[in-house]
């Protein structure tokens, strides 16, 4: 078997909402993705759902990996942490949880 990584740093885009970063950092989440995902490169790029808010319309996020350390192979003690990257241009209609639109207030 593989290498296990130790440690993977996984990117949003700087556009996402304060409720999509949320989302996606929450523990539940990050369980999510150590149970769906078997392996990780640089590079590799997951389209994750986060939700579904009140006006009806479904968020997907584009995450990124950015580095990994160990093997790339994830189990349930690989650590992941987030990072940001440059925005993309991401839409949610998520103007009820993120008062005001997708873009994070500054």
């Amino acid at each position: 078997m593989s290498e296990r990584a130790e440690r993977i740093v996984v990117s949003y885009p700087a556009d996402l909402s304060g409720w999509g970063r949320f989302q996606v950092e929450k523990p539940s989440f990050v369980a999510f993705l150590r149970k769906t995902r078997e392996r990780a490169r640089p590079g590799d790029r997951w389209e994750e759902f986060v939700g579904v808010g009140c006006c009806g319309n479904s968020l997907d996020v584009p995450l990124r990996v950015e580095r990994v350390e160990g093997g790339p192979r994830i189990d349930g003690d690989t650590e992941i942490e987030y990072t940001e990257r440059e925005a993309c241009g991401i839409e949610g209609s998520w103007r009820v949880q993120s008062a005001g639109g997708p873009s994070r207030a500054d």
